[in-house]
């Protein structure tokens, strides 16, 4: 690295006159940094020994804190909050309300009634309750059936075309005439194949039933 070369006076001389302004300015600078650094060493020789230890504490306490702030659970919660800031307000909002009206002490003793009723089912009760649920789940898996679904269909809208119409009472010559048409005689089919398809499934309800026996 070359030396610097001290500007000689004239030489200084010569630059302050080309430009007074500037060295002004420059003076007027260098008197309020002069200012400025009094003004500082006063503070800091006012500092008792107590005041600079009490402010070092005080500044290892934010970095402390600062630490346990900036965990990674906590980063991550401040970014869910700031992707989804919208809907955490409105479910704020929702919450302060429910505890302005008091519905929220209410959802709270609901909560611990149903949890207590839950402890104290014993395994039998337990049991009884899934096979309950495993009963309407086979009964949806079949009335979700393709053929269950339409014969459901039908039958449904026959009783509303029939509840449409004045019923007639009928004798035994009524009944014969109303036999030959051909409505009421597709209608007896069907009746007497639902008849048939109910028999057969009693019958192996009554047969699973006596196996499990």
């Amino acid at each position: 690295m070359s030396e610097e070369v001290p500007v000689a006076d004239d030489e200084l001389a010569a630059a302050i006159e080309e430009n007074p302004e500037a060295v002004a300015e420059f003076v007027r600078r260098l008197d309020g940094v002069n200012d400025l650094l009094d003004v500082l060493a006063l503070g800091e020789s006012a500092l008792t020994d107590d005041m600079v230890r009490e402010l070092s504490g005080t500044t290892a306490t934010l970095a402390e804190s600062a630490d346990e702030i900036a965990t990674d659970e906590t980063v991550g919660l401040a970014g869910a909050v700031g992707d989804n800031g919208e809907e955490l307000q409105d479910a704020l909002e929702s919450l302060v309300e429910l505890q302005r009206t008091g519905t929220l002490d209410e959802l709270i003793e609901l909560a611990e009634v149903l949890s207590l009723g839950t402890a104290a089912l014993d395994d039998e009760m337990v049991r009884s309750l899934a096979a309950t649920g495993g009963s309407l789940g086979e009964l949806a898996q079949t009335a979700a059936d393709d053929d269950a679904r339409d014969g459901i269909e039908t039958l449904l809208e026959g009783v509303g075309e029939a509840e449409r119409e004045a019923p007639e009472q009928v004798g035994p010559v009524g009944l014969v005439r109303a036999v030959r048409d051909p409505d009421v005689q597709y209608g007896l089919g069907y009746l007497l194949s639902l008849a048939a398809a109910l028999g057969r499934a009693q019958s192996a309800d009554a047969g699973e039933r006596g196996r499990r026996r």
